[in-house]
Order: C-alpha cells, then structure tokens, then sequence
C-alpha cells in the first residue's frame, strides 16, 4: 500500500512517502524551492517522494492531509467574529486564499497530483500525536503535542498503544504556549516561526527578571501544566501583530527593531520566558505521567523543539524513556498524517522493538550518487581531488585539527530542521575562535549563537551529563565538570554579551555560557561515513566531538544538491567543501560568475 502524507498552506510544508508501513521518503519544499519555510503546496517534494517510490501520483492508495480545514476555517471565522469589528484587515488579508483554495481541499489535492483516489484529513494534533508515537520505538507510551495552533488545540495529550494514538485532553486556542513564546520573539526582534530557537539560545545570557510578572500577568499556570493566556496583552486573534500596546507597557517599551543591537533587555526577557515554558513543560510532562502511568513519553509540535526543555523533562520528568518526533514542527505533520493513515485509518498492525525508531536517522531526504556529483564538477570546471573512502575520514579529520572550516555533504538530505551529518558545516569543538568564526564568517548570523557537538554515540557521558542517546539534536544537557575550565573572579562580574568570549570549557566552540550543550549522538549503523571521521579524530587528536552546523547561511534553507552546496561554499569563508568523495579546496577555485544559470542570491533575514 502506497500512502503519501502532506502538510501545507501555514509553514514549512513537505511531504512523506510510506508503503506497507515504511518510510521511505520525506522532506520540506523549501529544500527544492530555496524559500525558507515555504507553505506553498510542496510539488516538488511531492515529485521527488513519488520518484523515490518509483510510482505516478495515480498509483497511490491513500493521500492524507495534516489537518481539518473546515474545522480550522471555523475556528478563524469564530475567533474574528468575536474580536470585530477590530481584525477586519487581518480577515481581508486571509480570507480570499480560504475562499478559492483551502476550503476545497480535497479538490485541490486531487487536481494537483491527478490522482481520484481516498483523501483523508486528521486534525492537526492527530497528526503531531501520530508523528511523535508511531514513529518512536515504544510499543505503549504516553504523548505530549505542543504548538501555535492546530484546528483549536495548542496543547494535547494522551496514549499510544500498538496502531492507535487516543487523545485524552487538550488545551484550546488562543491559549498557547507556543504563541505565548512566539510572542516574545517577536518582541525581542526576531522573525515569528523561525527565531524562535534564537530566543532559546540567547536565554542563556540573561537573568530572569521578568518571570514573575509573566506569571502574574500573562499566564495562568496551574499545577497540572494546564493554563489560560491574559489575552488582553496579545494582539494575535485579531490584528497583525503578536503583541499589543499594553503588553509594551508592561514590560517598558516597545519590541526591539528588527536587525537592531540586542541589549541585556532582550537578554533578560528571553531567559525569563524560556524559564516559564521549561516549568510548563514539566508540569505537563508530570501530569501525563501521574495520569497515563506510562513510562514512556513522545514529544511533537513546534514547542517540542525547545531542546532545554525536552533535557530538563529527560534529567527531572518522570519518565524512563522520551523519543522526540525530529521533524516537530509542521513539517512533521506529513509524517504524522502518512502514518495515521496506515495504522489508525486502515487498522495495520505496529511492532515496535523499544529499541530502534523508524525514522532512519531522519537521513529521507534526495542523495546523489558519485557520477552526478562528478558530472557536475566538470561541466562547471571546479577543480577537485577525488579521495578513496579510507581518505576521506584521516583527511577531513586533519583538516578539521588544522582549524580549518568543512562543508560535509554526505548521502541523503535530512528531513527536519536539523543538520545531522548529512548536510553540515563541521569544525574543531577545542578551537576557542571557532564559534565566533563560524558565527559571523560562515553563517553570517549573530555572534551569541551557541553551535551543537556531534559525539561518538558510545563516548557521549564521557563528556556530557547525558545517559541517553539523541541522534537528532534535541536534547540539551550540561558537558561534564571534568572538562569545565573554572573562571577567573574577574570572568564571574562580566554579563551579557560579555560572557561569549570567556573560554569555558576542553570543548569551548560547543559550550554556551551556561556550560550547556545541544547534542547530536552519531552511531556506526545510523550514519557510517560520519561516525568514521569522528571516530578517527577521537584516534588521532584524543577527542570525539565535533562541531556540526547547517549547510545554509542565515536566511537559506540546508542546502539540498551539490549546486547549492558549491554556492553556500563560495559565498562565505568555509576553507573546504566535501561533495561524497569529491574535497574542494577555497585556495584552488575560480570566483563564481554572477550569471551562472544556476545561481540565485540569498534572501538574508
């Protein structure tokens, strides 16, 4: 049975192929496209699932939509009627896309693929619930779903048992965690539904000075995790804006300008929210456990990739086990509606080993195989060195202990926002300029951006307070006090910004100011070629850590082909470039020609 999964229309859309229960393809369209977050109805995802699988779009058996949009179009309806006559823009601006294409979905979905067959529509929590369960190892767990807004749930929970996910409650819009923090980073500056990780990582350097008045004022939080917005402060059910005069009021002044100097202000306001979303998460993650009795727990939606949160529920939650959905966010839902479809909607039956997850690393996305990588370094004339794959891992490791910046593009793309050793930047963790380098010379982006350590899978609690493998990057958790370096008196009264170029740790390029870090573990079996040069540089140079980045500079997606690789390579300081077997060196390349067919330039934030 052929099932094809679909998210679209609201953020990072994709796609996702299953047969008879496997995965077999999925990722984003703004991979193909070069739009980042593109919502657009994802053809070109869609066209490389279908290719991957070998069938026509007619040959499907099922294709499932991530959500309602009836029941969605009737929330916003309701929610405008509420608010009017104030919103009236918001609702012209939305309506006429709901009129001529959401509203007929089925439809549309038909005409684009030129398929007749079954469509079926999961609400949106379903399919962040599917996502998050049928996916993981567990054969029984208990799920969490956390985001913006689905249909109307923000907030669900509830249990997964062999091919069934059963929701037991839900938390209702407008109150939202997810928006409640996407409020804060639109006040703090950054772009709604993409900075958010930028407030994560910002936290750090702040002090929690506005916790309590959050608590007081904006939200409600009772024991169990459940809580009421004061929708007096937001603006988002009706206007245009996150947030409203009397929230800028409250906090003393008004959002941060876009691009401007982040001052200790938005320090200060990012820690603070992302101390009231850890203590959310953990209250709801205790409430589950009390009420489900599983040991088990499977996170999803775009608040699941709060990865400080998700390692304090690991290190203080309840639960023996967690497994988080790579793609959380809407991008996932493709997964989550494939998945449904084949075991909720047709009854299939679900093994589950409690061992090994089903997503294969995330690793789903388009490879190239060594003759196109090479057919496409001779029709440009890129000079190259072809090495063996014995060379690959001793030469790159050298490279990388000489400080030396290296895009690695290997195998399959992955799905989800995470580069996973498929599509990174690598470097040297031990390197003390590393981060800053890397920060503003390669990815073009704030200095304050913390970069994630890729580890061995079996050395990861050699070096981090971690007894956990997280091979997706969604885990946060202190290196170990034996790598710490003690600072100075002097060191301790600094603040802020300040605090970045203090060297903290043996790993400083991968230690945030508070001595955190996110991991990514590699294993032999999930990712050979990777786990190899991490292996031979733990051989050679005594450490298993490495820096691993995205491919992409700011306001980029990953790139996707060698193309995309070789431009990001070009336009920024990166020292080599590692297409397969394939090492480029910067020193030996021609500057690129602007009027090169393939060439597009990058839309920065």
């Amino acid at each position: 049975m052929n099932i094809l999964g679909i998210s679209a229309f609201y953020h990072d859309s994709a796609a996702c192929f299953i047969r008879d229960g496997e995965i077999l393809a999925a990722a984003q369209e703004e991979r193909f496209t070069r739009k980042k977050h593109d919502f657009s109805f994802p053809k070109h995802a869609i066209n490389f699932c279908l290719a991957q699988a070998g069938i026509k779009a007619s040959e499907l058996d099922c294709v499932a939509f991530y959500d309602k949009p009836f029941l969605k179009f009737e929330r916003i309806l309701e929610t405008y009627l509420a608010y009017a006559p104030q919103g009236i823009a918001s609702f012209l601006q939305a309506m006429p896309m709901w009129i001529k294409q959401k509203l007929w979905m089925k439809d549309y979905i038909q005409d684009e693929l030129g398929f007749k067959g079954k469509v079926i529509f999961p609400e949106h929590h379903q399919s962040h619930a599917a996502s998050a369960f049928f996916p993981s190892p567990f054969q029984e767990a208990a799920f969490v779903t956390m985001d913006g807004v689905g249909e109307w749930a923000t907030t669900s929970y509830g249990v997964g048992k062999g091919n069934k996910v059963e929701l037991l409650a839900e938390i209702r819009f407008p109150h939202s965690l997810g928006l409640l923090y996407s409020a804060f980073t639109y006040y703090t500056g950054f772009k709604v539904n993409s900075g958010e990780y930028k407030v994560m990582g910002l936290a750090p350097y702040g002090q929690p000075k506005y916790k309590d008045l959050i608590l007081k004022e904006l939200i409600d939080l009772k024991q169990d995790g459940s809580f009421k917005l004061n929708m007096k402060y937001f603006d988002y059910c009706a206007g245009l804006r996150m947030v409203n005069r009397k929230f800028e009021e409250l906090f003393g002044g008004p959002a941060r300008k876009p691009e401007s100097r982040v001052t200790q202000r938005e320090m200060d306001l990012a820690r603070s929210i992302q101390e009231v979303t850890e203590e959310v998460m953990l209250r709801i993650a205790q409430h589950v456990h009390r009420v489900t009795g599983q040991k088990n727990l499977c996170l999803a939606g775009g608040v699941a990739l709060n990865c400080v949160g998700n390692g304090r529920i690991l290190r203080e939650g309840p639960f023996e086990n967690i497994w988080i959905q790579p793609a959380s966010g809407d991008a996932g839902g493709a997964v989550g509606a494939a998945t449904f479809a084949w075991y909720q909607y047709f009854g299939n039956e679900r093994k589950a080993n409690d061992k090994t997850d089903t997503m294969k690393g995330s690793y789903l996305g388009p490879e190239f195989s060594e003759k196109q990588i090479e057919a496409f370094l001779r029709e440009h004339q890129i000079p190259h060195v072809k090495l063996t794959d014995q060379e690959v891992p001793e030469k790159i490791a050298d490279l990388i202990a000489q400080e030396k910046v290296i895009g690695w593009f290997q195998g399959p793309m992955e799905f989800g926002p995470r580069a996973l050793g498929g599509r990174s930047i690598i470097g040297d963790a031990r390197s003390p300029k590393m981060q800053e380098q890397m920060n503003l010379k390669i990815k073009f982006r704030e200095s304050f951006r913390p970069f994630a350590p890729s580890v061995t899978a079996e050395k990861v609690s050699e070096y981090f307070e971690i007894n956990a493998e997280s091979p997706y990057m969604l885990l946060v958790a202190p290196v170990r006090p034996q790598w710490r370096r003690e600072m100075t008196a002097d060191e301790k009264k600094l603040q802020g910004i300040e605090l970045l170029n203090v060297k903290r740790s043996e790993i400083p390029a991968v230690t945030h100011v508070d001595y955190s870090a996110r991991i990514q573990t590699i294993a032999q079996s999930q990712n050979p070629r990777f786990y190899a040069l991490l292996k031979k540089f733990d051989e050679k140079y005594g450490c298993p850590v490495m820096i691993n980045t995205s491919f992409n500079v700011r306001g980029e997606p990953i790139v996707c082909t060698p193309e995309d690789a070789f431009r990001c390579f070009m336009r920024t300081h990166m020292d080599y470039l590692i297409l397969g077997n394939f090492l480029l060196s910067k020193e030996q390349q021609k500057p690129l020609e602007e009027d090169t067919n393939w060439m597009k330039e990058f839309e920065l934030d």
